[in-house]
């Protein structure tokens, strides 16, 4: 038989509700992957040709949601810091309050409305998204001002530390509020990464990721909320430490992101399980150095130790990126389907 997508699984996740069948969810999978198992390659100018590609690859592989999500920071002037490094443009109050945030709304509809109406046409039927707004507000801070000068400017400059994420917030927010208007239909889960952690700890400390980062989450998750749509936060890292006050006070309904240096998949479900849906399970380091029975046999003790939870989806911890070999990914999504009792 066919596969018969149903967005609504996702959205039961999300909702920390058991859905009819269990969701497979990725944050990101690399274009190597998706034409491998399409047999083909689908990259093209024209977009209508491109998203139809993009979605019959989830609709093959199994999956109920198509990802897809456009990032703030590449259309913020002066980017670079977080991710090529760059050095900031911003390093005064004067660069700051000069810095045209009121404009940024319209670059990013100028070069994301073209995707997320390709996206609308070529959605299959029983589909909808999972994504939005690509880019939380710590990964937006940083990059325009770079995480070490946020650091030196936590302590050298708190008026203006405090200043560039009000900024950043409100910018993103009016974002939001038209994409949620426009686009929103589109989409079944709204989410944006917004990588908080590392291994032991958070990038800062708890009392600013609650006094600076989560008010501004709060906004957003509200906005989403008067839609009637429940959003899901990715983000890496050790966050143990602010997880019920982003439950709490950041208002996010699920969680994505794992690694078993951190955790393990089941310490997220047991200590979260009753609160928020889960999505992910399967460290991206195992499907890049096991073999393919190793990865069967891991995916399966993931999937048992969280069959008596609610809102759970199954995937990689992180992402699939093009270092992650085809067969490893493979062996973890038929592992899943299989469980599931798909019919292939």
């Amino acid at each position: 038989m066919e596969f018969c997508p149903d967005y609504r699984n996702v959205e039961k996740a999300a909702r920390n509700i058991r859905p009819d069948r269990l969701p497979i969810y990725e944050h990101l999978i690399c274009y190597e992957t998706m034409a491998e198992l399409l047999g083909r390659h689908f990259y093209s100018d024209d977009l209508d040709e491109y998203y139809s590609g993009y979605c019959e690859f989830f609709r093959k592989n199994g999956y109920d949601t198509v990802t897809f999500e456009a990032c703030i920071t590449s259309v913020m002037p002066g980017n670079g810091c977080l991710g090529a490094h760059c050095e900031s443009s911003i390093k005064t109050m004067d660069d700051l309050l000069k810095y045209p945030f009121d404009e940024i709304p319209e670059y990013f509809f100028k070069a994301y409305a073209p995707h997320f109406e390709a996206l609308r046409k070529a959605m299959p039927a029983g589909m909808k998204a999972i994504g939005g707004v690509g880019n939380g507000i710590f990964e937006c801070v940083q990059d325009i001002i770079g995480y070490m000068n946020l650091c030196f400017m936590s302590a050298d400059d708190p008026e203006m530390y405090d200043e560039v994420f009000k900024r950043v917030g409100q910018t993103n927010v009016r974002i939001w509020q038209r994409f949620m208007k426009e686009y929103g239909d589109i989409f079944c889960v709204l989410r944006f990464g917004d990588d908080l952690g590392y291994k032991s700890n958070t990038m800062l400390s708890k009392t600013d990721v609650c006094k600076y980062i989560i008010p501004q989450y709060r906004q957003i998750t509200d906005l989403v909320h008067s839609y009637g749509k429940p959003f899901l936060l990715h983000s890496c890292g050790n966050l143990f430490s602010v997880m019920d006050e982003l439950i709490c006070d950041g208002g996010i309904d699920a969680k994505h992101s794992n690694e078993d240096q951190i955790a393990p998949f089941s310490v997220w479900t047991d200590r979260y399980g009753d609160r928020i849906g889960n999505f992910g399970g399967v460290d991206t380091d195992i499907l890049c150095r096991f073999d393919e029975k190793q990865i069967r046999e891991y995916t399966l003790d993931v999937l048992h130790r969280c069959s008596d939870k609610g809102g759970v989806a199954i995937g990689s911890g992180n992402s699939i990126p093009n270092y992650v070999p085809f067969s490893g990914y493979m062996a973890m999504v038929e592992t899943v389907r299989e469980f599931r009792g798909d019919t292939k």
